[in-house]
């Protein structure tokens, strides 16, 4: 098994003791943002409590909404309605992340599991994606099925982007201290990097433009975001991810 995926006793804490977190993982690098972490324990169950509770009222709220966009997803192409890809999670456990699909169904792969898993990365005017995708894409709201994979712990509505199992495999050890918390539906990291695709645009390796120039830029977010952590910054950037959606360049 890889170290990347175990997953120390399928444990749901907030934050594992030290001495029980994935070997891969108990190195010098990540220790220093473990202790910030763990102080911050009592902010981390708040947090948890506040993803189930949000998150099942916002379902409940969005019932209707994604009813109507699985309605028109259905019109617009051929396909599933939900797209699902292997991402990692807390500790490096493997994961199914929700997406309303906003691709054409022949342009996504599917894994040995039967499971679509498409290309990681894509970049701007990308003639995969659907006329409905553009849109859903646009204001996020392909998104909207993540509200489960925050409800069942695997995400949380603020925290680093997870990844596909490809890019993780890869990360420095540094970036391994991303994995100690659940990732998330947003970030601050998100906002500043939400013309991503448009980056990409022109380039002929885009996997490995990514690998080389744009993650490396994101970790350094990320790991800012983990050094400075509080439940306040968490609710900062949940305002400021709408008011970006909403507002478009909104800073």
């Amino acid at each position: 098994m890889s170290r990347k995926t175990t997953y120390f006793a399928q444990k749901k804490d907030v934050l594992l003791p030290w001495d029980e977190l994935p070997e891969f993982m108990k190195t010098s690098e990540v220790r220093p943002y473990w202790e910030i972490l763990w102080r911050h324990r009592t902010q981390l169950r708040i947090k948890r409590v506040f993803d189930v509770m949000m998150s099942v009222v916002l379902i409940i709220l969005l019932f209707i909404p994604m009813i109507v966009i699985s309605v028109m997803i259905k019109f617009d192409s051929k396909g599933p309605v939900i797209y699902r890809q292997t991402r990692v999670t807390q500790y490096g456990r493997k994961f199914k992340i929700n997406k309303f699909r906003t691709m054409y169904d022949s342009a996504l792969a599917v894994d040995e599991n039967g499971v679509q898993v498409g290309a990681s990365v894509t970049v701007a005017n990308d003639s995969r994606v659907t006329k409905v995708g553009r849109i859903l894409r646009k204001y996020r709201m392909d998104e909207f099925p993540q509200l489960f994979n925050v409800l069942s712990g695997d995400m949380s509505f603020v925290g680093t982007r997870p990844e596909v199992p490809e890019y993780v495999e890869q990360y420095k050890e540094e970036w391994n201290a991303t994995l100690l918390l659940p990732p998330g539906i947003t970030s601050e990291c998100s906002i500043k990097f939400k013309d991503e695709d448009q980056m990409l645009t022109g380039i002929a390796d885009i996997d490995k433009a990514y690998m080389e120039i744009v993650l490396p830029m994101k970790m350094k977010i990320n790991l800012k975001s983990l050094r400075r952590y509080s439940i306040v910054d968490d609710m900062f950037t949940m305002f400021h991810t709408i008011a970006t959606v909403v507002l478009g360049d909104f800073k």
